[in-house]
């Protein structure tokens, strides 16, 4: 009982009572009448609510949010539908995908009753055929997907999904917003061969970048090694850079062959064919 029938219902019991001992058990009858009828009578419906109503078994109306009144014996109100978004959790063990791993997946689908009279009067339970539903095409979705494809394509996955259950429950008056898969569980065995599998698709990954690499500083050397052979002094003092770039910073002592010193010593340059030493 609503608190506006139940506050009609105690003032009237209160007058009745009243003139029954104070006045006349006569006119107290009525109030008391009336206030067996108003609680029998008198509905409340919030505002996100639905009464399905049926007058001597059959459809009489659908009432919305407020104050109505229906007539107590030959009016029953068969259902109250909630209009909001509902949740239902559902899951799908040991399903088969198509290339036949068995796979425990786990989703949430989202909906909302859009048609109160067909969900009061075109199915029994229609909660319970939500769910029924929506772990049927849960198992078709995964007969019909690779498990790569179901592990990486879950908008794909989401989509087919509402789109199968949504067809299924429109009937119903049953309209679905979302459903969302929130964890796809594989064996542990596969989980461990799936690892190693990424891990050598990574190592050669890793190879391949690395041959590049080579392949390009090889190159560049190619190019340098042209470039020093028409300049030896260029190659000298490329030499002597990279020696100063190795020490200054650890003051490190570094062995160099007599030959690579020679090489890098001017004075040891040959004389070039216009120069002559001065006479004695």
């Amino acid at each position: 009982m609503n608190p506006v029938t139940s506050f009609l219902v105690c003032v009237s019991l209160g007058v009745g009572a009243a003139l029954v001992y104070w006045v006349n058990p006569l006119l107290g009858l009525p109030f008391v009448v009336l206030a067996v009828l108003l609680a029998f009578s008198l509905k409340m419906a919030n505002t996100w609510q639905k009464f399905v109503i049926l007058r001597l078994g059959k459809l009489h109306s659908v009432k919305g949010a407020g104050l109505f009144a229906i007539v107590p014996v030959i009016d029953n109100v068969v259902a109250v539908i909630d209009g909001r978004i509902q949740t239902t959790a559902f899951n799908a063990e040991q399903a088969l995908t198509k290339d036949t791993v068995p796979v425990n997946v786990d989703a949430i689908i989202f909906w909302h009753v859009h048609d109160a009279e067909k969900a009061a009067l075109a199915i029994t339970n229609y909660r319970e055929a939500i769910d029924r539903v929506a772990q049927t095409s849960l198992r078709e979705m995964i007969g019909m997907s690779m498990l790569a494809a179901l592990l990486s394509e879950r908008k794909e996955a989401d989509a087919q999904l509402k789109e199968s259950i949504g067809r299924k429950t429109a009937p119903w008056g049953i309209t679905v917003g979302s459903v969302e898969i929130r964890d796809v569980a594989i064996p542990v065995v596969l989980q461990d061969a799936m690892s190693r599998q990424a891990q050598a698709e990574r190592e050669k990954q890793a190879r391949v970048i690395l041959g590049s690499a080579e392949a390009a500083i090889a190159g560049k050397f190619v190019e340098a090694a042209g470039m020093y052979a028409g300049h030896p002094a260029a190659l000298q003092l490329r030499a002597m850079n990279i020696i100063y770039e190795t020490t200054k910073e650890r003051g490190a002592t570094i062995l160099i062959p007599s030959a690579m010193v020679d090489s890098l010593n001017p004075s040891a340059a040959p004389v070039w064919p216009n120069l002559q030493a001065p006479s004695p």
